[in-house]
């Protein structure tokens, strides 16, 4: 049991970090400050999707953390 959750968590942490750098990047540094416009745009419904994947990786990448850190699964 306690290796279904270890394989688990390394397939979330590859996959986690593998979102992350899809990601795009949402600044320009300081060069925004003058263009606030761009701050308030609406995001692509392409990468609404690939915040909600990140978000789900993440949460079962923590989940296993904490049940295997704690003990929990023996």
């Amino acid at each position: 049991m306690v290796t279904f959750f270890y394989v688990i968590q390394i397939i979330s942490a590859l996959l986690l970090i593998m979102l992350v750098l899809l990601h795009s990047p949402k600044g320009d540094g300081i060069a925004s400050i003058g263009s606030a416009s761009q701050l308030f745009s609406s995001q692509k419904s392409a990468e609404k999707g690939l915040n909600k994947v990140t978000y789900i990786v993440g949460t079962i990448f923590i989940l296993t953390t904490l049940l295997l850190g704690f003990g929990i699964i023996r």
